[in-house]
């Protein structure tokens, strides 16, 4: 009877056991290098992407690869880019580039409540910073690697996995040093990279999305100024006065709708996943662009809205000189995130236009760099959507263009296509923010799926 109470106890606890524990030898190797990767501090201000890149090359050497396979950059103090390859046949294919950013955003210990700088799995959820943007793709890359050489697998091409640095912002990015003084390393037909995912709501899995483009980033300068004086004899011509009213007319502006080729198919086959009034608003507009009446239901949800539009957003603020002083300078930054196929100029002058005050000037302080979407090719979604189809069946791969900004830029820019793609169902993994986090099961099934995907694109026979 004990041993009857024995198993009935273990049936009970297996299922809240398989969301913690690794299922295989990959699950925990992946384990393993995440949590090596999240210990590791690679902050601007006081890490070590270098520190983080060499210790991942040692990992991928005792796992048997050569030195010739295992090349780590460093482009600036303190400043490390890890390019790793498994060798393929001489087909004439070019290979493919998983890429991934090691450097992370800051996190201040006090501003959590665990320990940035510890993995901590608790409740089938990782939690540490980075686990969630991009460490865990990092780590995913790194494993589905050591895997197919530790099956013997030999792929059609060479595929090579780059973790990278400065793609938080830092000065050295290293994507757009490597292809300025190394491309060879990275040079690919096409690259798997952050930006894609799974969308769940409810606990439900609604859509494998895929990057295939991104909007360019503008930050223009506000400015508007002024003789000043002395605030006892204060003047309607006020700096701060001019830049406020600009700035409302700014909020209160929405660019016109333009869908492209990646927004017009994520509206399309979105319109599935979504019921009542917001589905049928999408299918609606990927018929007509020029519906107003659904752009306007799908402009009330600020993720559809920054789809349909370039979006821009008053987001810094300074002016004046003393508390009794006339303000002699006011200014502002307005970050605009600009639709692939529109001009940074053109949004400049829109926006002057829209405020209509000569005391208001409107400048680029940050030019844009050019970001093409990358071909939705039938072949490569067909593939993705098959693996998808095989862990998740009747789940749909749906494009997607990004509203914010990844190391793709770089590389689209230099004509080589990118595809945000993980199968990484995450909800709520707070990048970025306090207690960056993670479940346990998704990361698992995300490294399953990126080694099907991966195996399956670089295959011999396989277009």
């Amino acid at each position: 009877m004990p041993l009857v109470v024995a198993l009935l106890s273990l049936l009970t606890i297996a299922p809240a056991l398989q969301a913690q524990l690794p299922g295989s030898k990959w699950d925990s190797t992946a384990r393993a290098l995440l949590r090596e990767l999240v210990e590791i501090n690679t902050t601007e201000s006081s890490g070590s992407t270098a520190k983080a890149a060499h210790a991942m090359a040692a990992r991928l050497k005792a796992a048997g690869f050569p030195e010739s396979d295992v090349v780590v950059v460093e482009n600036a103090p303190r400043k490390g880019n890890l390019i790793a390859r498994l060798p393929g046949r001489s087909m004439g294919k070019k290979p493919i580039l998983l890429l991934s950013h090691i450097d992370v955003v800051e996190a201040k210990a006090e501003d959590w409540t665990l320990p940035p700088f510890e993995f901590i799995e608790k409740d089938g959820t990782f939690y540490g910073r980075g686990v969630a943007d991009d460490k865990d793709e990092g780590a995913i890359h790194l494993t589905l690697l050591m895997r197919l050489k530790a099956e013997g697998f030999v792929p059609d091409r060479d595929i090579i996995v780059a973790l990278t640095a400065d793609e938080e912002g830092g000065p050295e990015n290293g994507v757009k040093w490597l292809l300025a003084n190394r491309r060879e390393l990275i040079d690919a037909e096409y690259a798997f990279n952050e930006g894609g995912g799974g969308r769940v709501r409810d606990g439900q899995k609604l859509s494998n999305d895929v990057q295939a483009s991104e909007k360019k980033v503008v930050n223009l300068t506000l400015e508007s100024t002024n003789p000043g004086g002395h605030s006892s004899v204060p003047l309607k011509d006020n700096a701060i006065t001019h830049l406020g009213a600009a700035l409302v007319k700014v909020g209160g502006f929405d660019f016109p709708v333009r869908l492209n080729e990646v927004t017009k198919a994520y509206f399309e086959r979105s319109a599935a996943t979504v019921s009542g009034p917001t589905g049928a608003a999408m299918r609606a507009l990927a018929a007509n662009p020029g519906d107003a009446a659904a752009a306007r239901v799908l402009s009330e949800d600020p993720r559809y809205n920054s789809q349909l539009r370039t979006t821009c957003v008053a987001t810094m603020l300074e002016g004046g000189h003393a508390s009794n002083a006339l303000p002699q300078r006011a200014r502002a930054n307005v970050n605009c995130r600009v639709l692939p196929d529109e001009s940074p100029e053109d949004v400049r002058a829109t926006i002057e236009r829209v405020i209509g005050d000569p005391k208001v000037s409107v400048a680029i302080r940050t030019a844009a760099t050019p970001s093409p979407p990358s071909p939705l090719t039938p072949d490569l979604m067909g593939q993705i959507e098959r693996i998808t189809n095989q862990m998740w069946p009747n789940v749909p791969v749906i494009p997607t263009m990004s509203t914010g900004a990844t190391d793709g830029l770089y590389l689209r820019n230099a004509g080589i296509p990118v595809y945000g793609v993980s199968g990484l169902f995450y909800t709520d993994p707070n990048a970025h923010g306090m207690n960056e986090r993670v479940s346990a099961k998704a990361f698992y099934e995300g490294l399953e799926f990126m080694y099907r995907l991966v195996k399956s694109v670089s295959r011999v026979g396989v277009s």
